[in-house]
C-alpha cells in the first residue's frame, strides 16, 4: 500500500521566499521612508503656508511684519529673539491674544512698566486682537518651565538672557516628548526661526547693515538641538555670518559670485524667512526646510 503523499514547503523552498521577500523589503523600504519623509515635508510647508497668511494678516493691520532684532540692549529686549516675536505676534504673548500696545518685550511689559498681557484686566483683554493663527494648526510650546515640560533642557544656563516663559511656534518634526501641566503627553518640534527683511539694506556681507541679520534667533541656535543640546559643526551652524549668508542667498541670480561675498544677496529680500530645523532637529544642516528654495 502506497504512503499517503506528504505536502508542505523543504527547506529549500521556505528559504527561497524568505529571501525573495528580504529582497521586496529592501526595494520597497527606500522608497515607503521617501515617500513618508516627503509628506511630512509638506506638511512643514504647509504650516509655513499658514504661518504666511497670518503674518500678511498682521501686515495689513499694523503696516509692517512683526520685528526680529534680538540683541536690542536694555531690560526686556535682551532675551527676546526673532522665533519668540512671531510668537507673541501670532498668537499673543500667552496665547491669547496680541495686544496692539506691544513693543516686543520679554516680560510682556511697556518700556513704561505696564503689563499689557494680564489675563485679569478686562480693559486690556478687550484691546487684544484674535489670534492670527488658530491652535489646530500650528504648535506653540514654553521654552522652559517645571522639568519634563520645558522644551529645552539646558535653558537654565541662559535664564539670565532668555524668558523661560515665553513661547515659541515650533515645525512639525515632533522629535521631543513633553508632559504638559494637565498630565498630557505630547511630542513637540524645533522652534521656527523668524527673520524680518531690513529692506534698507542692499545685500549681504557687506559693510552696510544686511538685509538679515544672522543674531536675530542667535539665542536659540546656541542651545543646540531640544532633544539634547547637540549642536551642528561649525562649517554647518546658522551662528556664523557668513554659513548663515550662505544658506539664504539666492544662488540662482546671475549677478551673484560665490567667490565675491559682497554680490550675495537673499531669497525673499522685502519679506521675512522663516526656517525649520528638519527632521535632525540641528538648524544649519542639509535637512533644514526654509520658506524659499533653497
Amino acid at each position: 500500500m502506497n504512503k499517503a503523499r506528504q505536502t508542505g514547503f523543504t527547506t529549500i523552498e521556505l528559504v527561497t521566499v524568505l529571501a525573495i521577500i528580504a529582497m521586496l523589503v529592501a526595494i520597497l523600504l527606500p522608497a515607503v521612508t521617501a515617500v513618508r519623509s516627503m509628506a511630512v515635508q509638506a506638511k512643514q510647508q504647509a504650516q509655513f503656508t499658514a504661518i504666511g497668511a497670518a503674518l500678511t494678516a498682521f501686515r495689513n493691520d499694523y503696516g509692517d511684519y512683526p520685528p526680529s532684532t534680538g540683541f536690542v540692549y536694555g531690560p526686556g529686549y535682551t532675551d527676546y529673539c526673532g522665533a519668540q516675536k512671531l510668537c507673541e505676534a501670532l498668537l499673543g504673548w500667552d496665547l491669547m491674544g496680541f495686544h496692539p500696545d506691544s513693543e516686543f518685550r520679554s516680560d510682556g511689559h511697556t518700556a513704561g512698566g505696564r503689563f499689557i498681557y494680564d489675563p485679569g484686566d478686562a480693559v486690556e483683554m478687550a484691546r487684544r486682537k484674535d489670534r492670527y493663527l488658530e491652535l489646530d494648526n500650528v504648535t506653540a510650546f514654553r521654552l522652559g518651565n517645571a522639568p519634563g515640560q520645558a522644551l529645552y533642557n539646558n535653558i537654565d544656563r541662559l535664564r539670565d538672557n532668555i524668558n523661560p516663559d515665553t513661547f515659541v511656534l515650533c515645525d512639525v518634526f515632533a522629535i521631543k516628548r513633553i508632559t504638559m501641566p494637565n498630565g498630557a503627553a505630547v511630542k513637540a518640534g524645533s522652534p521656527i526661526l523668524y527673520y524680518r527683511a531690513n529692506r534698507s539694506a542692499q545685500g549681504l556681507m557687506r559693510p552696510d547693515p544686511d538685509i538679515y541679520d544672522y543674531r536675530d534667533n542667535l539665542i536659540l541656535v546656541t542651545l543646540g538641538r531640544i532633544t539634547d543640546g547637540q549642536k551642528p559643526l561649525p562649517n554647518q551652524t546658522l551662528e556664523g555670518r557668513q554659513n548663515f549668508c550662505e544658506k539664504i542667498t539666492d544662488w540662482k541670480l546671475p549677478t551673484v559670485n560665490r567667490a565675491d561675498s559682497t554680490t550675495w544677496y537673499p531669497h525673499r529680500p522685502d519679506s521675512y524667512i522663516l526656517i525649520s530645523a528638519g527632521p535632525d532637529g540641528l538648524y544649519g544642516t542639509a535637512d533644514d526646510i526654509t520658506n524659499f528654495d533653497n
